[in-house]
């Protein structure tokens, strides 16, 4: 890689005007394009402090070999280039957008002598009026079929138009009246063409007049006694708001706009788009984008807005979105040039707008779980991400089974820690497990991670040697091992309904003979995962090696900067943050992470649950515990006897006499205090 300085502009050579930028590398490939208000100010942050850097813009520079620059007049100008040269170049650096999915679009061919409405997909046409898109094409179908009866337009492929031209026969659907039949000259080319433009204005959301004109049709062949007519009206009326029904009205009849959210994560970002026209949702569209470069969502916003809009026909009144870009003046003033009126742009802060907002970014959200779902059940995707993973980390073999721990704590209290697996790619959560961490006072998650990896080796040791897969060790082991027991969860009473908590505990586990039970920890992982830089890595190799364990391997992927750790090293492996290893390890530790979590909320919860037994002296954890599972709540506790709470196992009739007259000693307080207050 290149040392920034020795492609560093003079001083004063760069100039302070607005202006686009390319970095190149030593091929002369562009890597890079920016824009600026200021380019010598904005050029200059390049190089005055390196370390001040992002990492990835660090990656960015060192991988340069020289910078150049465009000097324009305005900034508007200057999104118009970058656009220009983002397009033209696809740096890898750069935010690039692609569609999650292929969308189905209405399409008009009013570029042809006689329109056509089709369905279309992929790039489009110049003279062709596109409407959408929707997320099926079934349904762009229905509405056709609906709309037909009123605007009869041809919906024939080229081929067809021309042979029933040479037949002088038109198809089927010019028999049943839901084309015109132009083929053979059933209308002139231009009363073809004001059917089609018709059809248009309704689907751009002028549906009103249209209503209104078959109504008074309607009402005037009733009056004139023409009752076939008149109902062949109130047919195409039916018909038009059978159409119309199939889009929700959302917004008030006068709102075009088009609504934008984001969902994302450190890698990727989804981006949803809701088309309302008419205050109707006419169509809905998404895109997926790897985040090569630090950016905030605002940087998206503009990223976004710059390769949708730039040569889009259809720029509403009203751009919606959930950030303002950095340049949102000449972000502004661009759109209003290419859709050759005002345009606003604007972040909903309360009301329909907002809520509707709010419902893309769910739309969002969903669109981002369903790409990482898909992109995670590939099998030559994993394959992929085991290979990546196994050559960055120089391992003997692919990670085929991956264990990842992570720490979790509120200043110190309610300290557990996670492990889950990983297993061909895929999460083994029948094998999950979750630990109290008993050892550590205070927020010390290095020492936490110590304890975890040291009793999770140790019971797969003494599993081991149980087995006979060990030949030696000894006391230690099962002294070890009874130590733990109390300390250890499977995950299956980890979590609520739905969790990943829910796996069956044990499901494809070895069988232990002598208890019947499956084996917790029966398998070593070839991979160790921590959340966590150095010192973490650190600890987990340490309790490895006081095992006497060296054929598993350790990392650690610190979260902020997405740095994977190797114990002992002093820099970072960096894998591109598109790579299919990359999106392996983050979910890996973006799993362990939400297990964590979902145990220590449950702890501190818990923690937090005051009952009237914690004021009863002498009473204990244990015997709280047995005391509730046997009368199911302290209100059936208080109405028992002494001699009904002596028949709990480990309870005493004295103690059972102490406990009954705490209880009841506490409920009368409880009222005093009440009737004086």
């Amino acid at each position: 890689m290149a040392d920034p300085a020795t492609y560093r502009p003079a001083p004063g050579s760069i100039p302070e005007s607005p202006g686009v930028y390319r970095f190149r590398d030593e091929h002369g490939r562009v890597i890079y394009v920016g824009k600026a208000k200021n380019l010598r100010s904005r050029l200059n942050s390049y190089f005055a402090d390196f370390s001040a850097l992002h990492p990835r813009t660090q990656t960015m520079v060192r991988t340069a070999a020289r910078v150049d620059w465009t000097v324009v007049a305005t900034e508007v100008e200057a999104l118009q280039l970058e656009y220009s040269w983002i397009k033209e170049f696809d740096p890898r650096f750069n935010v690039r957008y692609r569609d999650d999915k292929s969308y189905p679009y209405l399409a008009v061919t009013l570029n042809e002598e006689f329109p056509r409405v089709m369905v279309m997909r992929g790039a489009k046409r110049k003279g062709v009026r596109y409407f959408g898109p929707y997320s099926h094409a079934w349904a762009i179908r229905e509405t056709v079929d609906q709309l037909l009866r009123v605007f009869p337009v041809r919906t024939c492929s080229a081929g067809v138009f021309k042979r029933q031209h040479q037949l002088d026969r038109p198809c089927l659907l010019g028999y049943i009246g839901k084309c015109s039949a132009p083929c053979v000259s059933r209308v002139s080319p231009r009363e073809h063409r004001l059917l089609a433009e018709d059809f248009c204005d309704f689907m751009a959301g002028n549906t009103s007049r249209f209503i209104k004109r078959l109504e008074r049709d309607m009402r005037e062949a009733a009056a004139s006694q023409e009752y076939e007519r008149a109902a062949r009206l109130r047919d195409d009326i039916r018909a038009l708001e059978r159409a119309l029904e199939k889009q929700a009205v959302v917004l008030a009849d006068s709102t075009d706009c088009d609504m934008i959210a984001f969902a994302e994560d450190e890698l990727e970002a989804a981006v949803q788009v809701f088309y309302v026209r008419g205050g109707r949702i006419r169509g809905q569209r998404g895109w997926v984008v790897d985040k090569v470069e630090d950016v905030t969502t605002a940087d998206l916003v503009e990223h976004f807005l710059i390769q949708i809009y730039s040569e889009s026909d259809s720029v509403p009144r009203e751009v919606l979105v959930p950030a303002e870009p950095p340049e949102e003046e000449a972000m502004t003033e661009l759109l209003s040039e290419q859709r050759g009126g005002p345009v606003r742009l604007r972040v909903p802060r309360r009301g329909d707008k907002k809520a509707l907002l709010e419902t893309v970014a769910r739309n969002a959200h969903e669109a981002l779980k369903q790409h990482k779902t898909r992109r995670a059940s590939d099998l030559t995707t994993r394959s992929r991400a085991l290979q990546e993973i196994q050559d960055a980390l120089e391992l003997d073999e692919a990670p085929l089974r991956i264990e990842c721990y992570d720490v979790s704590n509120l200043q110190g209290t309610n300290v557990v820690a996670s492990m889950v697996v990983f297993e061909d790619g895929l999460a083994r959560k029948s094998e999950y497990r979750r630990f109290s961490i008993k050892a550590v006072e205070g927020q010390d998650d290095v020492r936490s991670i110590h304890e975890v990896i040291s009793r999770r080796f140790r019971r797969y040791l003494a599993e081991s040697e149980k087995m006979g897969e060990l030949d030696a060790l000894g006391e230690a082991a099962e002294t070890t091992e009874a130590a733990d027991a109390d300390a250890l969860e499977p995950a299956a009473a980890a979590g609520p309904a739905g969790d990943a908590a829910d796996a069956e505990p044990g499901a494809h586990q070895p069988i232990d003979p002598e208890t019947g039970r499956p084996r917790k920890f029966a398998y070593p992982p070839n991979l160790v995962v921590v959340d966590g830089g150095p010192p973490q890595v650190a600890a987990a190799q340490r309790a490895l090696d006081e095992l006497g364990l060296d054929e598993i391997a350790v990392c650690g992927i610190a979260k902020r900067l997405e740095e994977i750790w190797l114990p002992g090293e002093d820099d970072p492996v960096i894998l591109p943050r598109n790579s299919e290893g990359m999106f392996l390890v983050q979910r890996v530790r973006d799993e362990a992470h939400r297990f964590a979590i979902t145990f220590h909320r449950q702890r501190r919860s818990k923690s937090m649950t005051v009952s009237e037994l914690d004021n009863v002296p002498g009473l204990g954890p244990a015997r709280r515990a047995a005391l509730l599972k046997h009368f199911g709540s302290v209100k059936r506790l208080k109405e028992a006897t002494p001699e009904q709470v002596a028949e709990v196992p480990g309870i005493g009739l004295r103690s059972a006499e102490g406990i009954v007259a705490a209880l009841h000693g506490a409920g009368a307080d409880g009222e005093h205090r009440g009737r004086r207050a």
